[in-house]
């Protein structure tokens, strides 16, 4: 198991977290069974386990440490056979809008299979686990188990369970159900043998507690991605088309003019960003100079790149292949040769990318689901 693999001191410490946050209960209810919330129990995890948080990052994982991609869940026990929330398909309700209850289930466990799949491909992982902590009256418990891909052989609608509403099946590992109105999957989870269980004391005054000098050592000190560094959402394709055009940004590689690379490719940047965002990367608009920055890969891997094009209008790694081999054939997995359109992007859930400023030469991309671009763009543009 991945907690077994923590060093005791990583144990420890996230025990103890666990534990100071459920005895707060009592400023959420006055139930018996602590409160955890999902987002604390995610940074908690990765705070204390020294695990890179992916939660906000609209991916398969929720965090990941090493080679390992980790799902977190956390919920009430009860008989210990829950069904929980895996994955999100709003997105993608027009793939399967119409669809029987069999075509359905089949076109669902495509789209999670590819998401997966394209999820390990960026963080460069081969283990899959889930990581859950359950709640109890009076304590907390701990279970991993297995993340498989939804296996298609062994794949089978249950047709006595499935109603209008919800859709049940099961694969050699797991059962599922996927919740139409709200294009929701999830899996059955049997909590049986914990790998660690420890008692949760509510405290009666957790008002007191949090006033107190010894709350401190406690608090979250570091700050979440999100509100630490600047960041920005960019399309992986065009703008203004939708589309991903034959000649640029992701097809580059097939402009005329010169002899080009066919990995060669360039991140596009729509011109309103740098006047919304002026000073983000090092550009400047109005003279057009410019610098070159690290831009750090989700794996950890680093590449050298710069803003390029007229304009500033797209960024490329410096070689320009490198980013292109990354994108192109490691995650979308396209030929060489064949042009990239946006049903490559929308076969495996993406469509933008994150780009979070460390300083002013340091970046760090990572792959954000359909439609992100689109709903930053409608956020912030003027």
């Amino acid at each position: 198991m991945f907690f077994d693999r923590q060093t005791q001191e990583e144990q420890e410490h996230y025990i103890k977290l666990l534990q100071v946050v459920g005895s707060l209960s009592n400023l959420f209810s006055e139930n018996k069974t602590p409160y955890l919330y999902y987002r604390a129990a995610e940074n908690i995890f990765c705070k204390a386990l020294n695990a890179n948080n992916l939660a906000r990052g609209d991916v398969s994982f929720d965090a990941f440490k090493g080679n390992v991609g980790i799902g977190l869940k956390t919920f009430v026990h009860g008989n210990g056979k829950k069904f929980e929330k895996i994955a999100e398909f709003n997105k993608d309700l027009e793939k399967f809008r119409g669809l029987d209850a069999e075509e359905t289930m089949q076109k669902i466990v495509e789209l999670r299979n590819e998401r997966i799949a394209a999820t390990e491909r960026a963080h460069g992982t081969n283990e899959m686990i889930y990581h859950l902590v359950t709640r109890k009256d009076g304590k907390f418990e701990i279970y991993e188990e297995e993340m498989h891909y939804i296996d298609i052989d062994t794949l089978k609608l249950d047709k006595k369970k499935t109603t209008d509403k919800n859709i049940f099946f099961k694969d050699k590992h797991a059962n599922y159900k996927f919740y139409i109105a709200k294009s929701t999957l999830y899996k059955q989870f049997f909590c049986e043998n914990p790998v660690a269980s420890f008692n949760v004391e509510i405290l009666d005054n957790p008002f007191e507690f949090l006033l107190s000098k010894d709350s401190q050592q406690y608090y979250m000190v570091h700050e979440s991605e999100e509100e630490k560094y600047e960041q920005i959402y960019l399309p992986l394709y065009s703008a203004r088309s939708g589309e991903v055009e034959e000649k640029s940004g992701l097809n580059q590689w097939n402009a005329g003019g010169r002899s080009r690379h066919e990995d060669e490719v360039y991140v596009p940047i729509p011109s309103w960003i740098h006047k919304q965002f002026e000073g983000f990367f090092p550009f400047d608009r109005h003279t057009g100079d410019k610098a070159p920055f690290i831009l750090v890969l989700p794996d950890g891997k680093e590449i050298d790149a710069s803003i390029c094009q007229g304009g500033g209008k797209g960024f490329m790694s410096n070689p320009n292949k490198e980013l292109g081999y990354w994108i192109l054939r490691t995650i979308l997995q396209i030929p060489v040769g064949q042009l990239v359109t946006y049903a490559d992007l929308d076969r495996v859930g993406i469509d933008s990318v994150l780009i979070t400023k460390y300083d002013e030469h340091r970046f760090k991309i990572n792959f954000a689901s359909k439609g992100s671009y689109d709903e930053f763009e409608g956020e912030f543009k003027d």
